[in-house]
């Protein structure tokens, strides 16, 4: 029997992000319709709702316009519609600009603004509570519990005051558990909880892996006279050469321009760092003239799915189901997928609502996963399937080409008959013997910057004495696969510095600066051994994004 005390709720949602949200907001509006009583609650391991948000981004508000129509109305931070689209090819010196008129319609972002994803999600977060959503942040769901049948009741958050060593501090207090009738998982890409879900109700048996991508960004303030509110500009080419990827830079509201460089984790050089080449990305002159003068002032890193349609599993199980990117609705070319997240939570909760209604309890959701295959996510994201996969085969020129075709096809409504499969991303590094180590410049401090400095303005923060949270399998593995074949690529997949090969008593050992974790995920997905396991640390720690 359980020691821990317990809450109950119709549904509990883990993860605030736009999909968990969208969830909640549904959950309320279709109760207050039908006059009923439903207890909805979300739990946050942020310090605050939109803490651990980071993406571009480009918003597409066509859920949003679904969910609370008159958003427009209600004071949200979406003010600045984009005015200007552009895609560079970058050389090491140049850039030519690649014309839309070639692009799939699809690619256009007519309609769309530009802001800070957490910002939204903070804005979602109040509207929720308006209408009678129960927030907690600073709270992470640690466990899944299940009931006798194996089906799931609820999660529980995790202890708080545990020191490194597994003993209880002054200060400890158990987690508290919380049951539900369901329990929708919003975690992220790379959720643990999802992990483990995964693995049991075996959720991808009919689906190819995920795949993924680390989105890496920074966020300036510049100069006025090169600000210009709803600018948009994507690139590909260089830095990269045998990896595939790209730059993105916004210029959003109050003189701010976001930018980062995404890297798919794919790549086999086992010496590239994203990192750095995202600070290599800045120096171009094209991307240098549109930010020099100005000051950085936060950044972070996040792992993002890439998979597409091929890569959805199977949604939803015994008492729960998967939303958002933990499902992984990213829709790839578009670099947008805050839309699909929030469709697939207000599909989801539709579909909760229904059952609870007619007084069913932790059985499957089964019209959820229908509703989702014949919306307009499943609509978008087959047109768009096969452009990742396309690219991983062959190349970036190639498969660019390849990718275009194949979307001008499907948008045509020319539906090709083929489906490029997916292969892990932990399988495709290269050994050590086959590539050379990459000489990156040193940072100078003005535009391009190293790690450390670059966490520290994260405003990333963990109790120091606390278990590690990025656990080992085997404690042996580092040394004797990982840098004895690959010279330890986690010193460099790492966009913060957390993990270091270090020489102890003349021998080197893995030296893990876990309160450095900006939770990217990186590591979990990228390790080529799968040893490192990513599980939450205590609530509340982490980043603490500004405005990203």
């Amino acid at each position: 029997m359980s020691q821990r005390e317990s809450m109950e709720y119709d549904v509990v949602i883990v993860g605030a992000g736009p999909a968990g949200l969208a969830a909640a907001i549904r959950l309320k509006q279709l109760a207050e319709e039908k006059s009923r009583d439903l207890s909805v609650c979300i739990l946050e391991k942020g310090s605050e709702v939109g803490a651990h948000i980071l993406s571009g981004a480009v918003i597409d508000p066509k859920a949003l316009d679904e969910l609370i129509p008159d958003w427009r109305e209600k004071d949200s931070p979406l003010t600045v519609p984009v005015t200007e689209n552009r895609h560079w090819l970058l050389t090491s010196t140049g850039k030519w600009e690649f014309p839309h008129i070639l692009m799939p319609p699809l690619m256009n972002n007519k309609g769309t603004y530009t802001a800070s994803l957490g910002n939204l999600t903070r804005w979602l977060a109040g509207q929720a509570e308006g209408l009678g959503v129960e927030i907690f942040p600073g709270f992470a769901a640690a466990e899944v519990l299940f009931n006798d049948d194996g089906s799931v009741t609820g999660v529980a958050t995790g202890d708080m005051g545990v020191a490194r060593d597994g003993t209880h501090k002054p200060d400890y207090q158990p987690g508290m558990e919380l049951h539900a009738r369901y329990t929708f998982f919003a975690e992220g890409a790379r959720g643990h909880l999802t992990k483990e879900l995964t693995r049991i109700f075996d959720l991808r048996e009919q689906s190819g892996p995920q795949v993924f991508g680390i989105g890496i960004k920074e966020l300036w303030d510049v100069p006025a006279d090169k600000h210009r509110p709803g600018k948009v500009v994507h690139t590909q080419g260089w830095p990269l050469d045998d990896a595939w990827g790209g730059g993105f830079l916004y210029h959003q509201a109050n003189g701010q321009v976001a930018l980062g460089f995404v890297v798919s984790l794919d790549y086999k050089n086992p010496y590239l760092s994203p990192f750095e080449e995202f600070q290599r990305w800045k120096t171009h002159p094209a991307i240098r003239a549109e930010i020099e003068g100005g000051k950085r002032v936060s950044y972070g890193a996040r792992a993002i799915n890439e998979g597409g349609w091929q890569a959805i599993p199977q949604l939803a199980f015994p008492g729960g189901a998967l939303i958002g990117c933990s499902a992984g609705f990213v829709n790839v070319p578009r670099i947008k997928g805050s839309h699909t997240a929030m469709k697939s939570g207000m599909l989801a909760a539709e579909a909760a609502f229904e059952a609870i209604s007619a007084d069913r309890r932790s059985d499957v959701l089964d019209s959820y996963e229908p509703a989702v295959r014949s919306s307009w996510i499943a609509d978008e994201l087959k047109v768009v399937r096969n452009a990742q996969p396309a690219v991983a085969h062959w190349g970036g020129t190639l498969g660019t080409l390849f990718a275009g075709f194949d979307m001008w096809l499907n948008y045509l409504k020319l539906r090709t008959p083929w489906t490029l499969k997916l292969r892990a991303d932990h399988k495709e590094i290269g050994r050590k013997e086959d590539f050379k180590p990459i000489d990156y410049p040193k940072p100078d401090g003005k535009l391009t910057f190293d790690r450390l400095g670059s966490v520290f303005i994260s405003n990333t923060n963990h109790e120091e004495d606390q278990p590690i949270h990025l656990t080992l399998k085997d404690a042996e593995v580092p040394i004797k696969v990982n840098l004895a074949l690959y010279d330890a690529p986690e010193q460099r997949y790492c966009p913060a510095g957390v993990y270091e090969i270090v020489a102890e008593g003349g021998s080197p050992r893995l030296q893990i600066n876990a309160q450095n974790c900006v939770h990217c995920k990186t590591c979990d997905i990228k390790d080529p051994t799968q040893n490192i396991n990513w599980v939450v640390p205590e609530g509340g720690g982490g980043p603490n994004y500004p405005n990203m």
